[in-house]
């Protein structure tokens, strides 16, 4: 978890810190908002994790920071979760840019580059991947897709939406949980946006992420939590 201005392994029985890195004391705005991923990158099992300052990945066992690039954005307002594709990983910054950095691991040393940049700003969003392309939405409040190999913008949305989106993807169907309690599905489509259906799931503001189990989906607004089945 990133707590106290660095990223922690904790045990969860007793809440005793095992190991403490990527200490960057927290500045202003405290610790980052991005959530740690597990992924085997470069033929190692490690944990990427995009800290206030840099995109990093870190041995799960030891906490030894395995590689490291810096990650410019706003005041270290790195929100979006970084997503692991093969040996590459997708972000996109508030304030920054949208990347694709390739991770390489190797006796002689491990280096990081970028594969793909483009000028455009991920905003509090949890993209999803769909055969090669990345879908999430940005700080225009769009809703964009990505090819991931050559990093070409394919579609943009003309609708704007609420300021954050969460996403989960099963087959072709992304559901999108808009902050004004709005639930979207939309298709996975790399040629157009495609939205298939829309409804109002909460009456007051939904902030996190939705949680999908067989065939409920649990919703958490500012005022309740929220149970529904999927027919």
């Amino acid at each position: 978890v990133q707590a106290g201005g660095a990223f922690v392994k904790l045990d969860k029985k007793s809440g005793k810190i095992l190991w403490k890195t990527l200490d960057d004391k927290g500045g202003m705005m405290g610790s980052a908002f991005s959530s740690p991923v597990f992924a085997e990158m470069a033929k190692r099992d490690q944990i990427v994790v995009q800290t206030r300052e840099k995109l990093a990945g870190v041995d799960r066992t030891t906490g030894e920071v395995l590689w490291s690039k810096p990650i410019p954005s706003f005041r270290g307002m790195n929100i979006l979760t970084p997503l692991p594709y093969g040996d590459a990983i997708f972000t996109s910054t508030y304030g920054g840019n949208t990347r694709l950095l390739n991770v390489k691991l190797s006796e002689s040393g491990n280096s990081t580059s970028d594969v793909w940049t483009f000028r455009y700003e991920g905003n509090m969003t949890s993209p999803v991947i769909v055969n090669d392309h990345v879908y999430f939405q940005g700080k225009d409040r769009r809703f964009i897709c990505f090819d991931l190999k050559s990093g070409q913008e394919k579609w943009r949305s003309d609708q704007r939406f609420g300021e954050y989106w969460n996403l989960v993807a099963n087959g072709d169907k992304i559901l999108a949980l808009d902050n004004r309690g709005i639930l979207f599905l939309i298709r996975a489509n790399p040629e157009k946006f495609e939205l298939l259906d829309q409804r109002e799931v909460a009456q007051s503001e939904t902030w996190a992420h939705l949680a999908i189990c067989g065939d409920e989906i649990y919703i958490r607004s500012l005022s309740d939590l929220i149970k529904f089945r999927w027919k």
